[in-house]
C-alpha cells in the first residue's frame, strides 16, 4: 500500500505534488481571469465525473449509464497511482467536475491537491477511505474488497441522484442492475472459491491481494510486514525474507499471487521458487488490464485465475 512516492517518508513534498501545485496554481489564475468558477456540466445534460483510477471509473461509468460522462485519469497499466504526477488536462477536468471520485487513504494524495485548488460548492466528492472507514495509513486498495466496492457503487449513485435528482430513480436503478447482473458472475466466484477452498494456506508478494484472500476466506500466511513493505516500496527484512523462503520450500502455501505491475526483484525470486517448488502462481494487477476493460472482466479474469491456481494446488 504505497502511500507516496516509493521509499519517501509521509507527508514530504514530492515532484508530484509540485507539479500538482503548479498546475492548480496555473489553472485557479486562468479561472479568476475568466471570471467564474462555475461548474462545466458534461455534455447533453449528463453528470460530469472524474475519477482519480480507472477501475472507480469503470464502476461510475455503469452505474451512470447513458447520464454520465466519466473520465478516470489514471489509465496506463504501466502507471504506478501512489505516484502519478497530473497534467493540466487532469486538473481542467476536475476544475470541470461535478462529481469527482478518490481513493483516499493516502493512495492518490495529488487528487486533494487538484481539489482543493479548483474549490466548488456544489460538487460532490467521494473519499473512499471515508465511506469505507478506512484512516490513511490502512490498507488502500479498497476496491479488493468485495464488501467496499458495495458500499462504494451505493455512494455513487446517490451522489449522481443529489446532482440531478430528475434522474435519482434511473441511477438507483442503474445501481441495482449492476450489482445483480453485472457483478453476477463476479460475486458467484467468489462464493464458489470460497466455498470450496476456505481456509487454504497462501502466499501474496503485497498487501493488494488482503482483502480479496479476506473475502475469499483464504489464509494469508505471508509477514503483513513483507506484504506492507512491497507495497510501499520499502526494503523487506531479511527474516521476513526468510520466513517466505521456507513456507514455499515446506509447502507452507498452496499457492503464490503476485501484483504483476509491482514485481521487485524479491518477488520475483519468490515467484521462480514457487514454480520450482511446484507451487501455482497467479497473478493479480493494479489498474485494468487491459486498460478498457470494465471493473468486472478485469476481476472475473483474475478470480479465474485464483480458482484455478487452487484447484491445481488440490489436485497436486
Amino acid at each position: 500500500m504505497r502511500t507516496g512516492v516509493r521509499g519517501r517518508p509521509r507527508g514530504a513534498a514530492t515532484p508530484a505534488t509540485l507539479g500538482v501545485a503548479a498546475v492548480v496554481c496555473g489553472l485557479v489564475l486562468a479561472s479568476c481571469a475568466a471570471g467564474s468558477t462555475a461548474l462545466v456540466p458534461g455534455s447533453h445534460g449528463s453528470v460530469s465525473v472524474v475519477a482519480a483510477e480507472n477501475f472507480w471509473g469503470s464502476i461510475a461509468r455503469q452505474v451512470g449509464g447513458t447520464r454520465a460522462e466519466v473520465t478516470s485519469i489514471v489509465t496506463n497499466p504501466n502507471t504506478d497511482p501512489h505516484s502519478y504526477e497530473p497534467t493540466a488536462r487532469d486538473a481542467r477536468a476536475v476544475a470541470g467536475a461535478q462529481f469527482v471520485i478518490e481513493n483516499g487513504i493516502g493512495y492518490d494524495p495529488w487528487m486533494a491537491h487538484l481539489l482543493a485548488g479548483n474549490p466548488s460548492a456544489g460538487r460532490v466528492v467521494i473519499d473512499v477511505g471515508r465511506v469505507v472507514g478506512i484512516p490513511v495509513g490502512g490498507n488502500p486498495h479498497r476496491w479488493y474488497d468485495p464488501a467496499d466496492v458495495a458500499r462504494v457503487i451505493g455512494q455513487i449513485s446517490t451522489g449522481f441522484g443529489r446532482i440531478d435528482p430528475k434522474d435519482a430513480g434511473y441511477f438507483h436503478r442503474q445501481a441495482q442492475d449492476y450489482e445483480t447482473q453485472g457483478l453476477a458472475r463476479y460475486h458467484q466466484l467468489i462464493r464458489q472459491i470460497r466455498d470450496q477452498f476456505a481456509g487454504t494456506p497462501i502466499g501474496a508478494s503485497e498487501s493488494i491481494v488482503t482483502p480479496l484472500a479476506d473475502a475469499l476466506g483464504l489464509k494469508m500466511r505471508t509477514p503483513e510486514s513483507f506484504l506492507d513493505a512491497i507495497s510501499e516500496g520499502t526494503e523487506p527484512s531479511a527474516a521476513d525474507k526468510a520466513e517466505i523462503d521456507a513456507q514455499i520450500a515446506q509447502h507452507q502455501i498452496r499457492i503464490y499471487i503476485y501484483n504483476r505491475q509491482n514485481s521487485t526483484p524479491d518477488v520475483a525470486a519468490q515467484v521462480a521458487e514457487a514454480n520450482a517448488h511446484g507451487i501455482p502462481v497467479t497473478t493479480v494487477t493494479e489498474t485494468l488490464v487491459p486498460a478498457d476493460s470494465t471493473f468486472q472482466a478485469w476481476q472475473v479474469t483474475q478470480l479465474q485465475g485464483i480458482d484455478a491456481a487452487l484447484a491445481r494446488a488440490r489436485g497436486r
